[in-house]
């Protein structure tokens, strides 16, 4: 089987979670997102600029480019749901969300199968020897399944209605 098929494959799930993702945070309103998942668990608008800054992340992590939302770490990644006390508007985290998501597929596109099992930046070249596994598209693979996980608690916002 030809790395073209395997990144067709990976791909293909990147996008049809990224799809579903996309309808349900449509279908969301401001009021829903930010509520609590369940009682103690992370906002929806938490979650929104969570999975936002991980996907502005992976643009260095594929060694694309700098990140485009640099200050949504602190805030998303680095930082609980209710540590930071000012967190962006909904309306800017939706933009950011769609903006990084159009940046990656215009990367996506660029590449050419063989290039997908390249090593991505946080392993060296001399690990990546070792572990050749670690590549660009074992983070589509890993990335594909943090976003199924955050999409179907978002799930829980639009099922209270």
């Amino acid at each position: 089987m030809s790395n073209e098929i395997f990144v067709k494959m990976a791909l293909d799930g990147w996008q049809g979670q990224l799809k579903s993702t996309d309808t349900l945070l449509n279908k969301l309103s401001d009021e829903q997102l930010m509520q609590e998942v369940s009682p103690g668990r992370n906002r929806g608008i938490y979650l929104l600029g969570h999975l936002a800054s991980v996907h502005d992340l992976m643009l260095p992590l594929l060694r694309f480019e700098e990140p485009m939302y640099p200050a949504l770490r602190p805030i998303f990644v680095d930082s609980p749901d209710r540590a930071v006390a000012d967190l962006p508007p909904i309306s800017e985290l939706r933009g950011q969300w769609t903006a990084v998501n159009e940046k990656l597929a215009a990367h996506f596109a660029g590449l050419s199968p063989d290039e997908w099992f390249t090593r991505h930046a946080s392993i060296s070249q001399e690990d990546f020897e070792k572990e050749p596994h670690r590549n660009r598209l074992n983070v589509i693979l890993v990335r594909t399944i943090h976003l199924s996980s955050h999409r179907g608690q978002l799930a829980f916002l639009a099922s209270k209605g």
